[in-house]
Parts: C-alpha cells; sequence; structure tokens
C-alpha cells in the first residue's frame, strides 16, 4: 500500500523506520558520509509502500517554489528486483501531478540512473558532476 504524509504526520515509529533506511542505503551502503538527514525533512512530503507493516520503497517530495523536486529514492534491499522502484516512482510523479498540476518536476538522479528516469519521461538538462562524490546530472519532467 503506497501512503503518502507530511512530516508531522509520520508517527515516531514511520519516521524512524524511514531514516534507518535511508541512512543504511545512502551512507553505507554507498559509501557516502555526509549529512542525508537535512532541514528538507522538516517540511516534505513522505511516499511510502508499506506491506504487512513494513517499509519496502520510499521517496520525499518537495516543493523548491519554483519546481518540485523528489529524490531519497530507495528500495530496501531484501525487496529489490521486483519493480518496486518503478511503482514507487510512477506514485511520487502520480502524487505531484495530483499535488502541483503542471508543475514541473526536476531532480538530481544518479547518473547510472538515466535511462531508468528516462523511462518517464525525464530529459536530462545537465551534464554528469559530482554530487557527495557520486556522479549525478539534473533531470526535468515537464507536463
Amino acid at each position: 500500500m503506497i501512503t503518502v504524509k507530511h512530516t508531522n504526520e509520520l508517527t515516531s515509529k514511520e519516521l524512524i523506520d524511514i531514516l534507518k533506511e535511508r541512512v543504511k542505503i545512502f551512507v553505507i551502503e554507498q559509501n557516502c558520509p555526509y549529512q542525508e538527514v537535512d532541514d528538507d525533512d522538516y517540511d516534505d512530503l513522505h511516499v511510502c509502500l508499506i506491506e504487512n507493516g513494513q517499509l519496502k520503497a520510499y521517496t520525499r517530495i518537495i516543493d523548491k517554489g519554483d519546481h518540485i523536486t523528489f529524490g531519497r529514492v530507495l528500495v530496501v534491499k531484501k525487496f529489490r528486483k521486483n519493480g518496486l522502484g518503478e511503482k514507487i516512482v510512477a506514485a511520487t510523479i502520480d502524487e505531484i501531478k495530483q499535488r502541483f498540476p503542471k508543475q514541473s518536476i526536476q531532480i538530481q538522479a544518479q547518473a547510472y540512473l538515466q535511462k531508468f528516469y528516462e523511462q518517464f519521461g525525464f530529459k536530462a538538462i545537465s551534464e554528469v558532476y559530482l554530487e557527495d562524490n557520486i556522479p549525478h546530472l539534473d533531470m526535468l519532467l515537464k507536463f
């Protein structure tokens, strides 16, 4: 089941489960020490795929004013290779379309995922650059 909650709507268990998985993947698994929990976490939307009380996939949506972005896209390691990445990204895009009609979506994608995001209609709008020592590129989806 997909749920979408503002930060202040999350239970303490939901928030801790989310943050544990984000740190596990983006800091430990990717060997990338950086400030994973940031000020955006105070005021964003959390899109969660939860089944049997267990977080399986996640993204967060942030309103940047002139555009909408999402990030921290993850699938919990033991649930990978089951299409959950596509499912959570599609649900995130649908949620953005509903809440922010006709606003473009701009993301910072890890470069190796360029083709993954292109299947949703995203187009690269930058060259590859390093963000926290990981190759990224900016991508845009216009409506």
